[in-house]
């Protein structure tokens, strides 16, 4: 890992596809960082830049290398709702259990933010954790009810979810479960797919 290159640092920030490709070539370090540990592909990544990433992944860009703040490319691509990079780390080595700063996976987020097709991909990614539990002692589920706001979206998340076959039992730290949650603030539709699921589970 090389923190010097800044040459091709400033290339990736500027979308120079041509200069960064013929710096590879020439055997620059396709995991160098930034000042702040933010690799490459990271920083092609928060401008989710499809075509950069797809160079670097090509080269061998590690999408599972976190910053000083814990995110990797697959992580950041998740929470930020970027699918189609989503896709494309998941082809090249995306690691399940490499977490965030709040220990949790790159579906945590993307349920939280409402970000549907990255839920529907995720959720449906053959050995993905998806009742992982993060520091907060929330799960996917337990984040698209406590964090979001009952809308459309989240009634999404929550079917997408349930239809893909996440635990719906799983208690907070409290011991309150999502259900439970969806019932105080009102979110019927929610809370009838999570009845329905619970009911289904028994």
């Amino acid at each position: 890992m090389n923190t010097k290159d800044t040459g091709i640092v400033a290339a990736v920030k500027k979308n120079q596809l041509s200069v960064v490709e013929a710096a590879l070539k020439k055997g620059a370090d396709v995991n160098t960082v930034d000042q702040d540990k933010r690799s490459l592909l990271l920083i092609a990544t928060h401008a989710n830049n499809l075509e950069m990433a797809t160079l670097l992944v090509t080269h061998g860009a590690n999408v599972n290398q976190q910053d000083q703040i814990k995110d990797s490319p697959f992580l950041y691509a998740g929470a930020a709702g970027f699918t189609e990079l989503v896709k494309l780390f998941l082809e090249h080595g995306a690691r399940f259990d490499v977490f965030n700063r709040y220990n949790g996976t790159a579906l945590i987020p993307a349920c939280e933010r409402g970000h549907i097709e990255v839920v529907k991909l995720l959720a449906n990614t053959k050995g993905f954790p998806m009742d992982h539990v993060n520091r907060l002692g929330w799960t996917a589920l337990m984040e698209a009810v406590v964090l979001g706001n009952g809308s459309k979206k989240y009634v999404t998340v929550v079917q997408l979810l349930a239809d893909a076959g996440c635990n719906v039992n799983i208690p907070d730290q409290d011991g309150v479960t999502a259900l439970q949650h969806a019932r105080s603030r009102g979110y019927t539709k929610i809370a009838g797919i999570l009845e329905k699921t619970a009911a289904g589970k028994r």
